[in-house]
């Protein structure tokens, strides 16, 4: 079972030193009430924050801890990189089972810290506490908040986007929705065959590179379709997709790329013709922004079919 709190709160102080120290920014982390943190003169702060649920963003079964942990970071890292920022320091509260082995904690921590040391970012603090009996008994819960920055009014919002903008996206989409249906079906999918999922890397300096070319962005974490209707209920705008453009992973299919989530690449829109990679990631062209509301699907003939927003949702009827 994981250490009493005041030791694994120092055990995962120590794994937190050994790892980037963040001293560009973190004045004072783990040790205080509050973390002490100096954003650069002339930046906006962000802030967000994400759950990783036990049975909802992940099963024991299915993930190491490593992944959970990398994960759980990627979720809030892929938040940042949608507003065009840089991350600056990473606070995680984590509720445990009482009988959940220390090896898995030390696992799990090891493998957002190296996410967060890849991507030079602090874990500065958090909480910790016994997960509860009930219902939901013994499961981890784990929050992440990930604190960044952007130069003062350039933060990319979803409700920039304008009528004749391009849509586009970086990297191949599906591999999430493909591989989470895979082992709903009761596949045993090894983390070699599908590491984009277990694994996935957020594009945080693709983001940086796009402030000031992108009009609008989010993250596609939800399925393009969902993710898409954001940006176009933020803006007040349409959406054509064409289908022969969409960028679909190996072992994919169209309908995991629109509505299967867990993607974490970006959905961006521009008014200018952008480059086909940046930062070495692949950008895809995949449709246009319209003044009529609503969004549509484009097959290769021309023929266009409304698009719902069918990607995940929490509290919709019929999730697993």
């Amino acid at each position: 079972m994981p250490r009493p709190e005041r030791q694994l709160i120092e055990r995962v102080r120590s794994l937190a030193q050994a790892g980037y120290s963040g001293r560009r920014t973190l004045i004072t982390g783990i040790g205080d009430d509050c973390a002490v943190l100096r954003p650069a003169a002339g930046h906006d702060l962000l802030v967000t924050t994400d759950f990783s649920l036990e049975g909802v963003h992940f099963r024991r079964e299915w993930h190491s801890p490593e992944s959970v942990g990398h994960r759980c970071l990627t979720r809030g890292l892929s938040d940042i990189a949608a507003m065009g920022g840089e991350p600056m320091a990473v606070f995680l509260s984590l509720a445990l089972p009482g009988d959940l082995a220390q090896s898995w904690v030390d696992r799990f921590i090891r493998g957002l810290l190296g996410l967060a040391a890849r991507h030079r970012v602090a874990l500065a603090g958090g909480d910790t506490a016994q997960s509860p009996a009930g219902v939901l008994a013994d499961g981890v819960f784990a929050d992440i908040v990930v604190l960044g920055s952007v130069p003062r009014g350039k933060a990319l919002l979803r409700s920039g986007a304008k009528a004749g903008d391009r849509i586009y996206v970086t990297g191949k989409l599906g591999l999430g929705g493909a591989t989470v249906r895979r082992m709903y079906a009761g596949e045993k999918v090894r983390p070699a065959s599908a590491r984009g999922y277990f694994y996935p890397e957020p594009r945080v300096e693709v983001g940086r590179k796009l402030r000031g070319v992108a009009s609008a962005m989010i993250d596609i974490s939800d399925g393009l379709s969902t993710d898409l209707s954001h940006i176009c209920e933020e803006s007040g705008v349409g959406a054509v997709v064409y289908e022969a453009s969409v960028p679909v992973a190996k072992s994919a299919t169209l309908d995991d790329a629109l509505y299967g989530g867990d993607d974490y690449e970006l959905l961006f829109t521009s008014s200018k013709r952008v480059a086909e990679e940046i930062a070495g990631v692949a950008v895809t062209e995949i449709g246009e922004i319209t003044s009529r509301q609503g969004m549509w699907i484009q097959d290769e003939r021309g023929k266009t079919k409304t698009m719902k927003a069918k990607g995940w949702e929490h509290f919709r009827a019929g999730n697993r």
